[in-house]
């Protein structure tokens, strides 16, 4: 099992040294998400929340996770990062893979990029981009970004799709290894995109009871698409878990990374920053080094 701490909603400026902290501890990754704005009006409700409601405050802060892996790059060396998930379908793909190549070169390639399709009618609207097509869209970025960053460095590429398009360019700096890509969601058509199109799938606030079946729903797809062979990584949050023997049966479920705060696996809904480091170096002690 490999082990990444979400850094979700935790103050901008605490971030690098909750990363030193985390890579010291022996925890493998850090994931930071996605959040553009928040909408004072939402006409959706938030899908993993039971009331449909957010679950956090307008003003919590929320950087951009691009610009955060580049400063917490910066200040570490071995652990990985994660974006968990970025709102791929309200950005420009080739934009976006310009970033993402420049981000996975300057991060000693310790990026790993997961995708989304965004819940929010509003993202959708004020960023000028299209909410019906936001699924063929992504999967046609997925193939954009594995032009861009197919490993090998810089390559040329070429695009022709019904969404976008373009001829053959070059992008550098890029990766010398291909870009992982993740595949966030649980609902069908996201099961199956990660099954058709990644190299692993995240899922988001499941309780632990629930993951077992969609996991295995996922493997169904994956066999169907003929995609059972190579590493694929199986990402789960987990709701519900209390003590290490629930990990022992989401890994024998077939989960191979734990996403989590450890603070609020510890029971404490907001902390301070001490709070947090001493969360992070405890569950490090107790769970990942077992």
């Amino acid at each position: 099992m490999n082990w990444t701490l979400s850094v979700g909603m935790v103050p901008t400026g605490d971030l690098p040294e909750l990363a030193r902290a985390a890579e010291a501890a022996g925890w493998d990754a850090i994931s930071v998400p996605d959040s553009v704005f928040f909408p004072e009006q939402v006409s959706a409700d938030y899908p993993y929340s039971g009331d449909g409601k957010r679950m956090w405050a307008a003003e919590t802060e929320m950087p951009d996770p691009l610009v955060t892996i580049a400063a917490l790059a910066a200040v570490t060396e071995r652990i990985r990062f994660r974006v968990s998930v970025l709102k791929v379908p309200i950005r420009e793909p080739l934009l976006l893979a310009k970033q993402i190549a420049t981000l996975a070169v300057l991060t000693g390639e310790r990026l790993e990029l997961g995708v989304g399709l965004s819940w929010m009618p509003e993202e959708f609207r004020f960023t000028g981009t299209d909410m019906r097509t936001r699924g063929a869209r992504t999967d046609e970025a997925i193939a954009i970004l594995r032009a861009i960053c197919p490993g090998g460095g810089p390559q040329w590429a070429e695009f022709h799709g019904k969404h976008y398009d373009f001829d053959r360019l070059m992008v550098s700096p890029a990766p010398e290894r291909p870009l992982p890509i993740l595949v966030g969601g649980h609902t069908e058509p996201a099961l199956r995109r990660a099954a058709r199109l990644a190299d692993g799938w995240i899922s988001a606030n499941l309780p632990a009871t629930e993951l077992p079946a969609v996991i295995a729903r996922l493997n169904e797809l994956r066999a169907e698409e003929g995609r059972t062979e190579g590493p694929f990584s199986v990402c789960v949050s987990p709701v519900g878990v209390s003590d290490a023997a629930g990990f022992d049966d989401l890994a024998a479920a077939g989960a191979t990374d734990v996403w989590l705060n450890p603070w609020r696996f510890q029971g404490h809904a907001a902390t301070d920053r001490e709070t947090r480091l001493e969360s992070v170096r405890r569950f490090a002690a107790e769970i990942i080094r077992r």
